[in-house]
């Protein structure tokens, strides 16, 4: 038996598949994630622990706790986990890739949607007194079936969105480091440079992980070549958008709306001027909030924790220990 720390609340029945198998199981039922400090202590003579995106496994937890054995993150991205220190530790690293790019997807669907036909908008100008009358005029927005998408980072979300957007009948642009025939076969996508995509699209959507390579990937010079009446749309993560660059953008009229549902930091404090801006639509990094994909992120990590308390590699590892523990 081992002792398997799970840092909130989940949905499904992933604690029990843990306990059937004869482990020692703590969940965290605080509604907020556990401090750094109360991370380390719960982690204590723990050898398996199922994290969320707002739990950061590095070298110093590792150290910290010699017997963690294997870290399964409930999620796809894996920026809070440390791969390298996982390595050097020998604890296993893992996500629960191939579960929420449709649920994800739709959801970015929703924010186009509610960002080119002005939903968001609306609403809140309905309940502000704002409607009077009907108008032949107000919230005029943008049809998704002549738009123009752009999608960067065509990965199983970005070209689940891809699908969706050309079902509304959408011209679809990408751009990646790497071409996509089957995509372009399959769906007719044009692939395209980022500056050109950048100011083709009437919707751009982003859908790539955060690294190196990605932090900050569209900043001022970015924004200045979209169109005034374009959406910006981040599902990814809030790192790989030059926040502050994006408020100056907005001030100057371009891009023309922006739907977040993700930031840098989460939660983005109420003091942040993104939230002053009626034509911006922040939600709290929901994107693959649905009971079924929620559950089955648990199984899966569940799954990748018992395999790697067994000795086994786990199917879904995003680290190549040489030496497990």
């Amino acid at each position: 038996m081992a002792r398997v720390f799970i840092t909130r609340a989940i949905p499904g029945d992933a604690e029990k598949t843990l306990e059937a198998a004869g482990h020692d199981v703590t969940t965290w039922r605080g509604e907020l994630p556990p401090t750094p400090a109360e991370f380390l202590a719960a982690l204590e003579g723990v050898s398996g622990v199922m994290t969320m995106v707002t739990d950061r496994v590095d070298a110093s937890v590792l150290a910290a706790v010699p017997s963690l054995r294997v870290a399964a993150n409930m999620a796809v991205g894996y920026d809070n986990l440390d791969t390298a220190a996982g390595d050097a530790a020998g604890t296993w690293m893992t996500n629960t890739p191939g579960i929420l790019h449709r649920t994800t997807a739709e959801f970015a669907l929703a924010l186009i949607l509610s960002g080119t036909r002005g939903i968001a908008t609306s609403d809140r100008d309905t309940r502000a007194g704002g409607w009077k009358t009907w108008s032949p005029t107000a919230f005029l927005g943008t049809d998704l079936f002549s738009a123009t998408v752009g999608i960067i980072g065509p990965g199983e979300i970005g070209a689940e969105v891809a699908r969706l957007c050309r079902a509304f009948g959408a011209r679809v642009l990408y751009t990646s480091r790497s071409p996509k025939p089957d995509l372009e076969r399959e769906l007719g996508l044009e692939r395209v440079e980022l500056d050109d995509l950048l100011r083709e699209s009437d919707v751009v959507s982003l859908h790539v992980p955060r690294t190196a390579h990605t932090a900050k990937m569209l900043g001022a010079r970015e924004f200045a070549l979209m169109k005034e009446t374009s959406l910006l749309v981040n599902t990814a993560r809030g790192g790989v958008i030059d926040q502050d660059a994006l408020v100056e953008a907005l001030r100057a009229g371009r891009p023309g709306f922006a739907a977040l549902d993700v930031t840098d930091p989460e939660p983005l404090p109420l003091s942040h001027p993104l939230y002053s801006f009626p034509n911006v639509t922040i939600t709290p990094h929901i994107a693959s909030a649905s009971v079924a994909t929620r559950s089955r992120m648990a199984e899966c990590a569940a799954q990748n924790i018992l395999a790697a308390l067994r000795g086994d590699a786990p199917a879904n590892p995003v680290n190549r220990p040489p030496s497990p523990r």
